[in-house]
């Protein structure tokens, strides 16, 4: 499961607990200890957020930004009418599940785009960004940085095995109908 897809179900989950679409970034760092909490701080506050800084370069709109540290699920993703009333129907195990009960990823994914002449890329699974002119400059770069954000960590903490190996997507315009 993708991080986005594990944050937007944390939310949920807080939200119908409490009785309404609102909650602090804060709260779903605590309900997802298994993941690094500055990649969930920066899932919420800019990739999952739709009036996040229009510099960061990929964004899902499960989030908006209501007032300072407090966000709110938007509308097409409250998969139900909440009410005061309503169960909350238990997730799959793995949403629930410790560190020592999830396999570490092998993989750190990251996204690359061209932009104004520069190749940028950005980790999915740890908060990590890197550009360069080339492809290889940028490879080399995201090396680097994603074995630098590792070295003051533990691997396990961030759900990852000591010497993961790093995939790269590269992201195309779509090419408009003629």
């Amino acid at each position: 499961m993708a991080i986005h897809d594990e944050i937007l179900r944390a939310a949920l989950r807080i939200c119908r607990k409490r009785g309404g679409w609102k909650f602090k970034p804060s709260e779903i760092v605590v309900a997802l200890p298994h993941l690094n909490s500055r990649t969930v701080l920066t899932h919420v506050v800019s990739r999952c957020c739709v009036n996040a800084p229009a510099h960061h370069a990929h964004r899902l709109d499960y989030f908006r930004r209501v007032s300072r540290g407090v966000y709110e699920i938007r509308r097409p993703y409250r998969r139900t009418k909440l009410e005061p009333t309503q169960r909350v129907v238990a997730e799959p195990r793995a949403s629930y599940a410790s560190r020592e009960d999830m396999a570490p990823r092998e993989t750190v994914h990251a996204v690359v785009r061209h932009s104004r002449g520069w190749y940028v890329g950005e980790c999915l699974e740890v908060s990590v960004v890197s550009q360069g002119r080339t492809l290889d400059e940028l490879v080399d770069g995201l090396r680097d940085a994603v074995s630098l954000h590792m070295e003051d960590e533990d691997p396990a903490d961030l759900g990852l095995v000591p010497a993961p190996r790093l995939a790269v997507t590269y992201e195309l315009p779509a090419r408009p109908r003629r």
